[in-house]
């Protein structure tokens, strides 16, 4: 039970509560919690209080709540670094899960003044791109949404490869002997819309997580650009910082 005599807010009480349940195996990931009526009868506190103690459980990410069916303890989030490039594939493998990609669309298209500023292609250059739209996977659950652009020239055939479980940039290595060095990341939060959240199997206005990547080779030459849409319920972003 709670206690009430003491400084601390009834509402922090049953939340700390909850979320040691929860970090502790004892509520899993997709348990349904009891209703505020059954957590108010049972801690013999107001349904204000149970509802104020969720909505901040709900904020930080440990319960989600679905319309007409419950609250729901959340998935865990993953960590993604930002000092470290790693393909999603590579990712997920470090993670002990099977990492799959949907593959949505493979076309090739005419670079517009936005993406080919970002590849370095010049009016004179040969400006189309192959295309990839996919659905990025973690144990067959989606994870992000991502189209990636890269330069015809340099990848004759690309758009002819299966990239289902294959990272694409280990497949650039071995394939066209490229090397890897570098890449430039902007990351911003928004809101999902209607198409991303039928892909990504969430609610439309979800949270995401929104990152444009321009990843270079050792020549420091830009080798693909890519656009995502990470679940913003799944991902939550770490740095080290030194000083």
């Amino acid at each position: 039970m709670l206690n009430k005599n003491i400084p601390i807010p009834l509402y922090y009480q049953l939340k700390e509560k909850l979320s040691n349940a929860i970090l502790q195996g004892e509520l899993q990931p997709g348990a349904l919690l009891p209703s505020e009526r059954e957590l108010s009868d049972h801690y013999a506190i107001s349904r204000m209080t149970v509802r104020q103690a969720l909505g901040e459980m709900v904020k930080e990410g440990l319960l989600v709540r679905e319309q007409g069916k419950g609250t729901f303890v959340a998935e865990p989030k993953f960590n993604q670094g930002l000092l470290k490039l790693t393909s999603f594939s590579e990712d997920m493998r470090n993670r002990g899960l099977k990492p799959d990609s949907r593959i949505l669309s493979v076309t090739v298209q005419e670079a517009t003044p936005a993406v080919a500023a970002e590849l370095r292609i010049g009016a004179e250059m040969n400006r189309q791109l192959i295309v990839f739209e996919r659905v990025r996977l973690a144990d067959n659950k989606p994870m992000a949404y991502e189209t990636s652009h890269l330069p015809l020239h340099r990848f004759p055939e690309l758009e002819n490869e299966t990239l289902h479980s294959t990272s694409l940039y280990k497949l650039l290595e071995e394939k066209y002997g490229l090397v890897i060095r570098y890449a430039r990341q902007a990351i911003e939060v928004g809101l999902s819309r209607p198409t991303e959240s039928d892909i990504l199997g969430i609610p439309s206005g979800s949270a995401v997580l929104l990152i444009e990547r321009t990843t270079f080779d050792a020549d420091d030459e830009p080798i693909e650009y890519v656009k995502s849409v990470y679940r913003g319920d799944r991902y939550k972003l770490y740095a080290e910082l030194y000083r």
